[in-house]
C-alpha cells in the first residue's frame, strides 16, 4: 500500500508540475514591459546656468497589450547616485531648438508624448527634451542619465545610459 500513495503521489505533482507550467505559458505575454537603450545623448548650453539635453532611444513593448504613456521624465544621475529631474519639453518646442541650436543636429525621431500607445511587441524610436538648471560642464561630469517612462496604469520603466 505505501508503494501505491508514492506513486500516485508522484503522479498527482507531476499533474500539478504541468498545469502550471501550461497558466505560465499562457501568461507569458501578458507581462508589461518596456526594456530599451539609448541611441543618442546631446546636450547644449541655453545660458550660463541652463542647459539643454536631447535623447534619443529606442524603446519595445514585450507584452501582447499596448502601453500608454502617461508621463516621460529625464534624470541626471551624478557620482553619488543624487538625481536631478529636467523639465520635459514639447515635441513643437523641440522641434524649435533643434532648428534654434545647430550644435545639435538634425532631429531624427518624434518624441515620446503623453497618451502614446506603443503597440504590443513593437520598437519605436523616440526621443525626448528637457532643460536643466545647471551648466553644460555640469551636466558633462554625470554618471549617466535615465529616461523614466510612466504607463497609464502607474508602472514606471527607466532606460538608463551605458
Amino acid at each position: 500500500m505505501n508503494e501505491n500513495v508514492l506513486k500516485w503521489g508522484g503522479v498527482g505533482i507531476i499533474g500539478i508540475l504541468a498545469a502550471v507550467a501550461v497558466v505560465l505559458f499562457i501568461q507569458r505575454g501578458a507581462h508589461l514591459d518596456l526594456p530599451g537603450h539609448f541611441l543618442k545623448v546631446r546636450t547644449a548650453p541655453l545660458s550660463d546656468d541652463y542647459s539643454l539635453v536631447a535623447i534619443d532611444f529606442r524603446v519595445s513593448n514585450a507584452s501582447d497589450y499596448p502601453a500608454v504613456v502617461r508621463n516621460v521624465l529625464i534624470y541626471a544621475e551624478d557620482k553619488n547616485g543624487a538625481r536631478l529631474a529636467g523639465k520635459t519639453i514639447a515635441d513643437p518646442d523641440a522641434k524649435r531648438l533643434f532648428d534654434q541650436l545647430p550644435i545639435l543636429g538634425q532631429k531624427f525621431n518624434s518624441s515620446l508624448i503623453l497618451q502614446d500607445k506603443i503597440p504590443g511587441h513593437a520598437t519605436w524610436d523616440r526621443m525626448i527634451a528637457a532643460t536643466f538648471e545647471v551648466p553644460e560642464a555640469k551636466l558633462a561630469e554625470r554618471k549617466r542619465f535615465v529616461v523614466a517612462i510612466e504607463e497609464i496604469d502607474g508602472r514606471i520603466f527607466e532606460i538608463v545610459e551605458h
